[in-house]
């Protein structure tokens, strides 16, 4: 639990302070993608996963043999998987990203066509931000696919002068009502 802890912090920091440790064993308490992630940065220990269970509905949503597709379509794109994505995705890949240096990676990639995947909300949220052609890929989020709009609003009434603020794994209508 927390409590015998040596590091509490979102799953990609985790991943990169196993790096830093001089410890040869990580027991990463978290999701199957972000124990692969820490085994990508840290090849020399033994990285451990409580649950083998613990995965990632949007993770889940892109295999290798469906990009192994897109990319035979799209053979000039460039691909940008985010962080939130199996080893054996990120190993297809141009290039990783994160929510927030997703746009600053898509714009500094010579490739006009870039597959963008797995969360086409984020996707959508690029594509926004850049003249490059984005593919969504169709994953998404269940936690970020549940809000809308109508929800946002709800609450705005509930609490009036509160600052919203969005992820951009948020569907564009949230994103358009945040602050």
């Amino acid at each position: 639990t927390q409590q015998a802890a040596d590091v509490l912090r979102h799953s990609l920091e985790l991943a990169r302070r196993a790096h830093d440790t001089d410890a040869d064993v990580i027991v990463l308490c978290g999701v199957h993608f972000m124990a692969e992630t820490a085994k990508i940065l840290s090849p020399d220990k033994t990285v451990l996963l409580p649950s083998l269970d613990a995965g990632c509905s949007l993770a889940d949503m892109a295999t290798p043999e469906q990009l192994k597709k897109v990319k035979e379509m799209h053979p000039d794109a460039a691909v940008v998987s985010y962080v939130n994505t199996s080893a054996d995705i990120k190993a297809m890949s141009d290039v990783c990203c994160t929510s927030m240096n997703a746009v600053k990676i898509v714009n500094s990639l010579p490739n006009k066509k870039i597959i963008f995947l797995p969360d086409k909300n984020l996707g959508r949220y690029v594509a926004s931000k850049t003249d490059k052609q984005i593919i969504l890929w169709d994953g998404y989020c269940f936690v970020h696919e549940k809000l809308n709009a109508k929800m946002l609003d709800d609450l705005k009434k509930d609490m009036p002068g509160a600052k919203i603020i969005a992820h951009p794994e948020c569907k564009t209508d949230i994103l358009q009502e945040a602050d």
